[in-house]
C-alpha cells in the first residue's frame, strides 16, 4: 500500500482583499449592465457579479453597488439589459468600469423596440433584455434577479474574458 502525503494549503481568515484575490482566480465573461432612467438617460456599468440562476423561467442575477446610478435606474425602471462583450470590447469594459460620465457619448449603442436597456451595438456579442423579478441587499451590494425576456445574438465573435486581473480571449482550436 502506498502512502500519499496530503499537503494542506495555508488557511487564513477571509478578508475583503483575500476574497478578491480568491475570485480573481475564477475567470468569467465580461458584461455591461445598462438601463434607462425616468428622464430617458442611459446608464451602464461593467459587472463582474453575473450568473445564471434558472432556465425556467430564464433568470440571471447581477450584483451592483448600492450607490450605483445604474442600480438606481434599474430599480426605478424595473428593467435592464445585460451586454456580453466580445473580444474587441476591452476598451468599452474599462470605460464602463471607470465611472466616466461620457461613456454613452463615446460608445455606439441603440435601444431596439421592446429592449429593456441600451444595447452596445459595436461591442456586445449577445444581449439579454431583463425584467426585475426580485432584489436582495447583501452588504454594500444589491443582488438583482432578472427574468430574461429576449436575447439578441450571439454573434460569431468570441467572448471577452476577465481573470487574474487581466482581459483575455477563449483559446481557439
Amino acid at each position: 500500500m502506498s502512502h500519499v502525503e496530503l499537503v494542506t494549503p495555508i488557511s487564513q481568515v477571509s478578508t475583503p482583499t483575500g476574497f478578491r484575490d480568491f475570485m480573481a482566480g475564477f475567470p468569467s465573461g465580461v458584461a455591461v449592465v445598462t438601463a434607462i432612467d425616468a428622464q430617458g438617460r442611459p446608464w451602464g456599468m461593467t459587472c463582474s457579479s453575473l450568473c445564471s440562476v434558472t432556465l425556467d423561467p430564464p433568470t440571471l442575477l447581477v450584483g451592483m453597488r448600492l450607490e450605483s446610478p445604474t442600480l438606481r435606474a434599474v430599480m426605478l425602471s424595473g428593467s435592464f439589459a445585460v451586454n456580453l462583450l466580445h473580444h474587441k470590447g476591452q476598451a468599452t469594459a474599462e470605460l464602463f468600469a471607470s465611472g466616466a460620465p461620457d461613456r454613452f457619448e463615446t460608445t455606439p449603442w441603440h435601444t431596439p423596440e421592446e429592449a429593456t436597456g441600451p444595447h452596445l451595438s459595436r461591442d456586445a456579442h449577445a444581449v439579454a433584455d431583463c425584467r426585475v423579478r426580485q432584489s436582495v441587499r447583501v452588504g454594500g451590494q444589491r443582488m438583482v434577479f432578472g427574468e430574461v425576456l429576449r436575447i439578441s445574438g450571439p454573434t460569431d465573435e468570441p467572448p471577452l474574458l476577465y481573470g487574474n486581473r487581466r482581459f483575455g480571449v477563449w483559446p481557439t482550436g
